[in-house]
């Protein structure tokens, strides 16, 4: 018997999507939910849950101090150098980040508030759960 090496949640639900687009463009549109369950189908599963639980977990993304990243801080760009790395669980890590270059947090044209570092506690995909007014993540990571 072989086995078969699931893919990981999130490309499983990249594939429902595909599915539903495809389904939506040939006339027959389908709810989300119902394409993850198609999809447990085809992969000889009861039903989305149990596919799920049976999926590739997600390699643990491994900071190092002194790694370099960059990303968007509220919204502007940034290059900068984790400073410390902490786990927060199984999913998630807080970060120290220097900048580089230090970033201007403030709107108005009338003055400045410069940040020159950020502790921030990231998820799996190098964004943070804390969002600002408008519904964007405070620090988006570039991830590779």
């Amino acid at each position: 018997m072989t086995q078969t090496i699931l893919p990981s949640r999130d490309v499983l639900k990249g594939h429902a999507r595909k599915l539903r687009d495809t389904l939506a463009r040939a006339g027959t549109p389908v709810s989300h939910s119902a394409a993850l369950e198609h999809l447990a189908h085809q992969w000889g599963y009861r039903d989305w849950n149990t596919l799920s639980g049976a999926a590739t977990p997600p390699p643990a993304r491994a900071w190092t101090l002194g790694q370099r990243v960059s990303g968007r801080y509220l919204g502007r760009a940034f290059a900068g150098t984790v400073r410390s790395a902490t786990a927060k669980g199984p999913d998630h890590v807080e970060l120290t980040i220097a900048f580089d270059t230090p970033v201007d947090v403030v709107e108005s044209p009338r003055f400045s508030s410069l940040r020159r570092q950020v502790s921030c506690t990231l998820g799996p995909t190098g964004r943070t759960v804390e969002k600002t007014s408008d519904g964007q993540p405070h620090v988006v990571l570039d991830l590779p």
